[in-house]
């Protein structure tokens, strides 16, 4: 059997709001926000007493997702520093496709987003970037030239 598609990518952070008006602010919509609790949670998670602020944000094509997650209980663990740099191990950014990434990087900036080196060009192809955001969320942003 073979996978319908990817659903959408979940990302444990400490303050809810923040990370959704950043997302939103990138050009993503709030679909909602909901307490996730109860059996069901403690058994997908394999954890106990689960208690979780969740907000679900959406690409305008309808077809990427972030489920923001805020952990009430059992209290989320530190996986350290947030300004983790871009090459280590395991899950460490999402990409987005942006029409204009000049752009889009000034209005992060209030969001508390930080570009972590510097807009590149890539051939005649695409400008990319990566901007550290909320929880220190790495976000790769890809202009593609025409």
């Amino acid at each position: 059997m073979a996978i319908q598609r990817m659903d959408n990518v979940g990302i444990v952070v400490e303050d809810l709001d923040a990370a959704i008006a950043f997302f939103v602010e990138l050009g993503m919509e709030l679909e909602g926000r909901a307490v996730a609790e109860g059996p069901f949670a403690d058994q997908c998670t394999g954890l106990d007493g689960v208690r979780c602020d969740i907000a679900m944000v959406r690409t305008p094509d309808g077809h990427g997702r972030l489920e923001l997650a805020k952990y009430l209980s059992p209290e989320a663990i530190s996986a350290g520093p947030r300004d983790k740099p871009h090459h280590i191990l395991g899950t460490h950014r999402v990409m987005f496709a942006v029409d204009d990434l000049k752009d889009t990087v000034a209005r992060l900036r209030p969001h508390g987003g930080e570009l972590l080196g510097e807009i590149a060009r890539f051939e005649d192809s695409y400008l990319l970037c990566y901007v550290r955001g909320p929880e220190g969320i790495i976000v790769g942003l890809a202009e593609q030239l025409r």
